[in-house]
């Protein structure tokens, strides 16, 4: 009788296949992290430790040590604030209304993010009046100009796909628009913001380039410490004792973030954006959507419109003598500037690939039912490491034998990678999380194998992720810094360092150069964010 049968037993499905497999996906990225970030940054904390005549118990009980520490904190939790009160209207505008030109937002709130910090704190620094345009709000306005697309494209898309059915029903109950905000929207919404606040505190807390211009001598961050105690001071120990309390502040700020952003990928109330999104109706609606975009619009676009006007700046009037001297030989550079353009674009791909490749294969772990938090945890350490001690970390790693690496070429972009990496775990992984699990299963029930698995159903979800991550690590490699000023030789210089070196000469022309060059890096990050929100359809992590 078929009351009598056995129920039929249903073959476990893995997500993965095999030991090969997962020694694959966790080991690649692993091998890259030990050898091109353990390595480097062991490396000098060793020579910081052991060679010099002060001990490190001192520099920890120096009060210096102290005040910047608690200054580093400070700034970056009053950042992080004023960052997320910044962000939410426009966060209510992109989560609640389709309109056009919406894209087109996403991308513009994009661009500052992935600008270096040292052009755009130099921006500020001509834009704010005379008084304000060093110290303390600064520094907050300037950490919030770079991390506002952080919190909107996280509580933005998170707050665009929250189902709309929960407020109808408490505005059936009675309950009117700000107690519907304040008790069902925000409580929702909680997650993202806390996700959103945690990274923007990450990037505040390892500033560079911002505190480096805007804090003057009266301010310093850990992170312009570190440089200050290694590149001026030449206090090597100090530096990697510093370095030390750095990591150990990121480790904490790291699992934070990573256990915040955890928890949206299972947050309930979830709904497509098509399903959520409405058009603006009331002239009310209208005023405030203006409201919201047009403040936010004059908050980023003044620092960029600086910018701008700076290169084309001549005397007393404007003109285009910066770009056209850009095609001429200079005694800045041992190539011409548009070298420096050729060469950024080469090493941003070769970063971008190599990016592609360890950060897609970790976020195949990372997306696994029992994912290595470990190494998720792990890959977003780079994001908060000194990119000063990074650079000097492969100086002196890969300067014998065997790794006699210092001199290559693709050392530039191997450090430019280590930077890209978490934006590509951030991006694939949701993504692969996403799949429905009944997918796999069902096509494993029909005698698919694991490789034909992924091939037939994990590929092409992930196939458009990639090429999102692609284009964030483009435009993220084409902005590094700090550790590429160490290792780009003179004559194959990138854009933000050719930019560096203009600014550090004296004359007009060359200052011009330097933000004429700002603004082709401009152009080409916004032009490559623009295209990646064309291919993107999940809004699920960072970006």
């Amino acid at each position: 009788m078929d009351g009598d049968r056995a129920p039929l037993s249903r073959p476990p499905v893995r997500r993965q296949g095999g030991a090969g497999w997962r020694a694959l996906t966790r080991g690649v990225p692993l091998a890259f992290l030990a050898l091109f970030f353990a390595f480097p940054l062991a490396a000098i904390v060793e020579r910081g430790l052991v060679s010099g005549e002060r001990p490190a118990l001192d520099v920890l009980a120096d009060p210096l040590t102290r005040d910047v520490l608690w200054f580093t904190v400070r700034q970056a939790l009053a950042s992080t604030v004023l960052t997320v009160l910044v962000a939410l209207p426009t966060c209510w505008v992109l989560g609640t209304f389709a309109f056009r030109g919406r894209a087109l937002v996403r991308t513009l709130v994009t661009v500052p993010f992935v600008l270096p910090t040292l052009v755009v704190a130099l921006a500020f620094l001509a834009l704010l009046p005379p008084g304000l345009e060093r110290g303390w709000a600064a520094i907050l306005v300037a950490h919030a100009f770079f991390n506002v697309a952080v919190v909107v494209r996280v509580v933005g898309g998170f707050w665009a796909r929250l189902d709309p059915r929960v407020s109808e029903a408490a505005a059936t109950l009675g309950a009117g628009p700000w107690r519907r905000f304040r008790e069902v929207t925000l409580p929702l919404l909680a997650p993202s913001v806390a996700a959103a606040a945690a990274i923007a505190f990450l990037f505040s807390f390892t500033s560079f380039g911002i505190v480096l211009v805007l804090g003057g001598p009266a301010y310093a961050t850990l992170e312009v410490e570190i440089y200050n105690q290694a590149a001026r001071i030449f206090d090597l120990r100090a530096a990697a004792v510093l370095s030390l309390v750095q990591l150990a502040c990121v480790l904490l700020a790291v699992t934070a973030a990573t256990r915040l952003e955890a928890r949206l990928a299972v947050a309930r109330h979830q709904r497509p954006e098509r399903d959520v999104l409405r058009p603006v109706r009331t002239r009310g609606e209208r005023v405030a959507v203006g409201a919201a975009l047009g403040s936010l619009a004059l908050f980023l676009g003044a620092p960029l419109a600086v910018l701008v006007e700076r290169s084309l700046a001549v005397g007393e009037g404007h003109g285009l003598d910066a770009y056209r001297a850009l095609f001429e030989p200079t005694a800045a550079l041992l190539a011409s500037p548009w070298e420096a353009v050729a060469n950024s674009i080469l090493y941003a791909t070769a970063a971008t690939a190599i990016a592609l490749v360890v950060g897609g294969l970790a976020a195949l772990a990372i997306a696994e039912p029992r994912g290595s938090r470990v190494l998720d945890t792990l890959l977003m350490l780079p994001l908060g490491t000194s990119a000063v001690m990074l650079g000097f970390g492969f100086v002196i790693a890969f300067d014998t034998a065997p790794f006699d690496w210092r001199a290559a070429p693709w050392i530039v972009p191997v450090a430019q990678a280590l930077v890209a990496i978490p934006f590509v775990v951030r991006i694939v992984a949701p993504t692969l999380r996403a799949i429905d699990e009944r997918q796999r299963e069902a096509a494993t029930l029909l005698g698919a194998s694991p490789g034909r698995v992924r091939r037939e159903i994990d590929l092409p979800v992930a196939g458009r992720a990639l090429a999102v991550a692609a284009g964030f690590a483009f435009a993220i490699s084409l902005g590094e810094f700090g550790a590429t000023v160490f290792l780009a030789r003179p004559e194959s210089p990138t854009l933000p360092v050719a930019i560096f070196r203009f600014l550090g000469r004296p004359g007009e022309l060359n200052v011009g150069q330097a933000y004429a060059l700002a603004v082709i890096l401009m152009v080409v990050v916004a032009v490559s964010v623009f295209l990646v929100d064309r291919l993107r359809e999940s809004r699920s992590g960072w970006f």
